[in-house]
């Protein structure tokens, strides 16, 4: 009777913790959509050509982020159990074993992307006329393939121990700095009015490829940046541990990532598969897609920051063995997202023929790419349900039941049935979203049915 009320009773302390955890991931996951958004939008003015260039091998680029995320959520169950267990000193081994295992996944990504760059297009089934210059995009976005690999591993070890704003702040620099490159790199040199002045500004004139080049200079300054942060970090510093492979915490981290690994591959392979086939559907098919995929973005970054807090504190909770303070955040996070992607679903379906007009002007691109952003956003808050329950799992190593899940559901229903209905049938764009809303329902029951049981908890059975 004790754990049902103090379950029910509303925990501010509580809130103000996930809060204070979660924005810091909102800010920086805004901004990085406000970058995709401006990117989108600056190569937009090129044509439809250079959007489907740039949009064409995107879900590559997921791919590849996805599988390092992956690896790194074994080291933030690691350091996050650690961390709630008071024991530092294993806290901090993870993190030497983890700056080891940035420069091996580092390097080996950058060699694989370089060598198939020319190959990526022909498999996405880009168009002929535009195979080159993707190739070329890909090419250059992929050249500082190690420092984006510390950027996203080494934000999660940030994360895990509890601080949340040094990665934010390394990721509003990044952008800044993209910003202002696309302005000097896309266009050519031209003469703009301010205040009645008449300034030459500098312009490389390189579009499509000076998008590219913006991003990779970006990714380069941020990897360097937040790496002397962490090694100056006052808590999770792997100044002094080894960096040779320590099997004590790669075993455990690996135990938990692998699946994950193998459901963000799987999944993310998952997407490649959908927009090939979405790309072989037409330009236009395409075009809506690419602008139909940043603007959604936007609209779950509530949601994955959320998840980030929710993988903390489940983390810390478990390490610290209190199965108490572990219902009470199942008690505050579910309703918390609810109600967050609730509001989230509801301005995606209000603001979607004024965002997708910011990216194009193409009448056909405008309408299509509403049309199935608004079909998506009424199943935003079944996804919000899915990816609390799927942060809580993440944060107590519980990576297995998420990977048979994503994988039914992304190659069960999504490309299965996206096949049937573009590649059979011959219908569009808008039965590929169909299929993909389908997916994501799917796993809302999944995860509704492991919450309900308590499945995703491991310490259910202790005695308090």
């Amino acid at each position: 009777m004790t754990e049902h009320k103090s379950n029910k009773r509303i925990d501010w302390a509580m809130i103000t913790v996930i809060l204070s955890l979660a924005w810091p991931t909102m800010l920086e996951q805004l901004m990085q959509t406000a970058v995709q958004y401006i990117d989108t939008a600056m190569v937009g003015t090129l044509g439809t050509q250079a959007t489907a260039a740039v949009g064409s091998t995107g879900t590559v680029n997921w791919l590849i982020s996805s599988s390092i995320s992956a690896l790194s959520i074994g080291f933030l169950a690691f350091i996050a159990k650690s961390c709630g267990a008071k024991d530092r000193q294993s806290a901090s081994r993870a993190v030497g074993q983890a700056v080891m295992v940035t420069i091996i996944v580092g390097l080996m990504f950058t060699a694989l992307t370089l060598g198939l760059s020319q190959k990526v297009p022909v498999w996405m089934q880009v168009d002929k006329s535009i195979q080159q210059l993707a190739s070329r995009y890909f090419f250059i976005l992929y050249l500082p393939m190690l420092p984006r690999t510390a950027s996203i591993m080494f934000g999660t070890v940030l994360r895990a121990a509890g601080d949340t704003k040094t990665p934010m702040k390394v990721g509003i620099l990044v952008n800044i700095i993209n910003i202002v490159l696309n302005f000097l790199l896309i266009y050519p040199a031209r003469t703009v009015n301010i205040f009645g002045a008449q300034l030459t500004v500098f312009g490389a004139g390189w579009g499509v490829l000076g998008a590219a080049a913006a991003s990779a200079i970006a990714f380069t300054v941020g990897g360097i940046c937040i790496s002397v942060v962490l090694w100056r970090h006052p808590m999770v510093s792997p100044k002094g541990q080894s960096f040779k492979p320590d099997m004590q915490i790669l075993a455990p981290c690996l135990k938990v990532a692998l699946p994950n690994m193998l459901q963000r591959f799987g999944t993310s392979f998952g997407y490649v598969a959908f927009a090939s086939m979405i790309n072989s559907v037409g330009e236009i098919a395409t075009a809506a897609h690419t602008i139909a995929n940043t603007v959604e973005s936007a609209f779950y970054i509530p949601g994955f920051g959320m998840q980030t807090a929710a993988a903390t504190l489940a983390g810390n909770a478990y390490g610290a063995k209190d199965k108490e303070r572990m219902n009470r955040l199942a008690g505050m996070f579910v309703p918390l997202e609810i109600g967050l992607m609730v509001i989230s679903g509801a301005a995606l379906y209000l603001l979607a023929p004024a965002l997708v007009d910011i990216f194009s002007d193409s009448s056909q691109v405008i309408a299509l790419g509403t049309k199935v952003l608004r079909m998506v956003a009424l199943s935003e808050p079944f996804y919000g349900f899915s990816i609390i329950v799927e942060g809580f799992m993440f944060g107590v190593g519980k990576t297995k039941t998420p990977f048979v899940y994503n994988i039914i559901g992304m190659w069960g229903v999504r490309i299965a049935g996206t096949f049937i209905c573009t590649q059979i049938m011959g219908y569009g764009l808008v039965s590929a979203w169909a299929c993909m809303i389908a997916h994501n329902l799917l796993l809302f029951v999944l995860y509704l049915v492991s919450y309900v049981k308590g499945s995703w908890n491991p310490l259910k059975a202790v005695q308090t």
